[in-house]
């Protein structure tokens, strides 16, 4: 087995890692912009979007808004790490574009789930009128299915040599 076939596993991992905890704190450091200026109720007119502040107790799409909130965090927090156990054991045989595209969705899937520890729900702030209410760790999320998903399609899994 050559040196690349032993730390290529170790540093995608790391990468997949350290790029979820990026991209969890930008989408929380955006929340907490979005919050502390629009809080009041403003709403910021971009013509195809706009800013306009929510909050999301639910899941996708408002699913499950009516539950307690602990029972929304706790299901949560048990299918995202179920993701990224997922997500580190298969890490390792994704080319690039998939561990990016890894990287991203469980970015934006750990945003989503600390945003929501407090109780209150997601912090939403991405408005187009015809579509729900959604923030940049929902853009992560979906744009990091498609990545993973489209890097699979163009780029099969790896073999690696076994020992």
């Amino acid at each position: 087995m050559s040196a690349t076939n032993i730390t290529r596993p170790r540093t995608g991992r790391a990468v997949l890692g350290l790029g979820a905890l990026a991209l969890a704190a930008l989408d929380l450091l955006v929340k907490t912009v979005v919050v502390e200026t629009i809080g009041d109720g403003r709403v910021l007119d971009f013509g195809l979007f706009n800013l306009k502040l929510g909050y999301n107790t639910g899941v996708a799409l408002s699913l499950g808004a009516t539950l307690s909130p602990w029972i929304v965090v706790v299901a949560t927090a048990v299918i995202v790490t179920a993701l990224a156990v997922f997500l580190f054991r298969a890490v390792p045989r994704f080319g690039t574009l998939s561990r990016a595209g890894a990287a991203f969705l469980l970015g934006g899937a750990l945003g989503n789930l600390v945003d929501r520890m407090d109780g209150a729900g997601v912090v939403d702030y991405l408005h187009t009128g015809w579509f729900p209410t959604f923030n940049l760790a929902d853009v992560f999320v979906v744009g990091g299915v498609g990545l993973l998903i489209l890097g699979t399609i163009l780029f099969p899994a790896a073999r690696r040599e076994e020992d």
